[in-house]
């Protein structure tokens, strides 16, 4: 009788060791003086320099790129998608004011395939690089017959660390203060399935339609990479009081923004204040979509608000200036979250 092997069950220890092998060079870039560990281990480690925190906290948070992974797989380009997942991870960390210390991730295919894997971990590593953080270990799958053949997910984990005394929360916004936004490098990493269903679904679009507007294919404009804040982020706190910071991801300005805002008060926003990236109204024109759930559902070209009183946004302003910040609103008295004006 023939022996039976885990390969022929469509799990390739091998393939596993090759990957591992592939990415260790991406994961040595990532290196920060905190790592304690290799790669392989059963955990990470990472020891933090503690020093001049008075009462140090840590901040975590997870997340993956949802649906924005089938545009990796109709492109077949899967490069950029881990800049996206570190991104929706360090962003969220940072919105307390936290620096980012390490990463780790997590990759789950139907075949594992080395070098694809590899060019995950490779964009990964590039995010960790931007964000200052260390990619300290992750799990990669192989789990025959749950996904479909040449698809993933992908997840990833953040850790940070704040001073207890200097956590953002947004809890000291009033009336009066300003809203402080920062440039989206295009959809980032929400509203895939709309976009998807319209552009299309309905449209009968593919990733390798050029657009004019976009000076590239469809699938180049969609597959941009997230943008990671944390430089900006720690840079405005050293410079002024920042009172919340929202990152604006899934639900857009609607679910985001009042996440921060203290009972009693709204967001009062002036669309007109930024450029809208041609690829909203791209979007908004295909799909015949209202303002309104444009708001609810995409960044529309802002990526992070910052809150902070109008002497203080003035100097968020001067220092985040080459990064193209811009006021975008104030806090007003009322209740609904969010208005926009007109």
């Amino acid at each position: 009788m023939e022996k039976m092997t885990y390969r022929d069950s469509g799990v390739d220890i091998d393939a596993g060791a090759k990957a591992v092998e592939l990415m260790k060079g991406h994961v040595a870039k990532t290196r920060t003086p905190g790592v304690i560990s290799g790669i392989g281990g059963f955990g990470a480690a990472f020891m933090p320099d503690l020093t001049g925190y008075r009462e140090p906290v840590l901040v975590s948070g997870t997340d993956g790129v949802g649906t924005k992974l089938k545009i990796a797989f109709m492109m077949d380009r899967h490069d950029t998608i881990g800049i996206d997942c570190v991104a929706m991870c360090v962003n969220d960390i940072a919105c307390m004011g936290a620096k980012p210390l390490f990463f780790l991730d997590y990759i789950a295919t139907g075949k594992l395939e080395p070098e694809k894997v590899a060019d995950i971990v490779k964009g990964i590593s590039e995010g960790c690089r931007e964000a200052g953080c260390a990619l300290i270990g992750g799990e990669t799958a192989e789990m025959p017959g749950f996904y479909s053949p040449g698809e993933y997910d992908l997840a990833g984990f953040a850790v940070g660390i704040v001073d207890r005394e200097s956590i953002i929360d947004g809890s000291s916004i009033k009336e009066g203060d300003l809203l402080v936004g920062l440039p989206s490098s295009g959809l980032h990493s929400n509203g895939y399935s709309l976009v998807r269903k319209v552009l299309f679904e309905k449209e009968g679009m593919s990733v390798q339609t050029y657009v004019e507007d976009f000076g590239c294919s469809l699938g180049e404009e969609l597959l941009k990479p997230t943008r990671i804040y944390v430089k900006q982020v720690l840079k405005a706190v050293k410079t002024a009081d920042v009172k919340g910071i929202a990152h604006i991801t899934g639900g857009g300005f609607f679910e985001n923004i009042p996440r921060i805002i203290p009972d009693g008060l709204r967001a009062d926003i002036y669309p007109d204040r930024w450029k809208v990236p041609e690829v909203f109204k791209f979007i908004q024109h295909r799909g015949g979509i209202g303002q309104q759930e444009m708001f609810r559902t995409f960044n529309m070209g802002i990526g992070l608000v910052l809150a902070a009183d109008p002497g203080q946004a003035e100097k968020l302003l001067e220092s985040l200036q080459s990064d193209g910040a811009v006021v975008i609103g104030r806090i007003s008295p009322g209740t609904g979250g969010i208005k926009l004006w007109p």
